[in-house]
């Protein structure tokens, strides 16, 4: 609050009798003014809208009777895309040739072309993308093929634990 200081002594009488006004001092006390300010930030805090967490849709399957019947694929329909070190990817469609003859090796930059073919040369329906990292891959390229997904507008797909005989492929191939 304000307060006036009135203690400040005397003036100088010029003549018998005549009284000169003293000077008073000021000073404003600040004290409520950064409560107010507090208050006001306190406000603008908790009335803010936070950012939202972005969060990736996912498509879960539908339950079925029988378990062995929830997961059934046609192999005809599957992709099958492993994760490898220094940003390389392996596929192959269907199921592996036991030669390993379908076994091929790509980039991120051809990937999407591979699904887009693959996912128009085959039934909606049947459609589904196995997703298999290697111990060596980069968390940055599982989250980039889990993108190229949602791109690509892949309803199925599946992050799965890699077989023996795709990791001993991968290594043989020297990436």
């Amino acid at each position: 609050m304000a307060e006036m200081d009135t203690s400040s002594g005397g003036g100088h009488k010029k003549g018998p009798g005549v009284k000169k006004g003293k000077k008073l001092s000021t000073r404003v006390d600040l004290t409520p003014m950064v409560d107010l300010g507090f208050l006001l930030i306190t406000f603008f805090i908790f009335t803010t809208t936070m950012s939202q967490p972005t969060a990736m849709r996912l498509f879960l399957p539908k339950d079925t009777e029988k378990p062995e019947d929830q997961n059934k694929v046609k192999a005809s329909g599957a992709l099958t895309l492993i994760l490898a070190k220094d940003n390389s990817i392996f596929y192959y469609e269907g199921e592996l040739a036991p030669d390993g003859g379908n076994f091929k090796n790509t980039g991120f930059k051809e990937i999407r072309d591979i699904i887009i073919n693959k996912k128009k040369s085959t039934n909606p329906e049947d459609f589904v993308v196995v997703i298999k990292p290697t111990p060596d891959a980069t968390y940055k390229n599982t989250v980039d093929i889990l993108d190229e997904m949602t791109i690509n507008e892949v309803k199925r797909y599946a992050l799965v634990d890699i077989f023996d005989v795709e990791l001993q492929l991968v290594k043989a191939s020297g990436k």
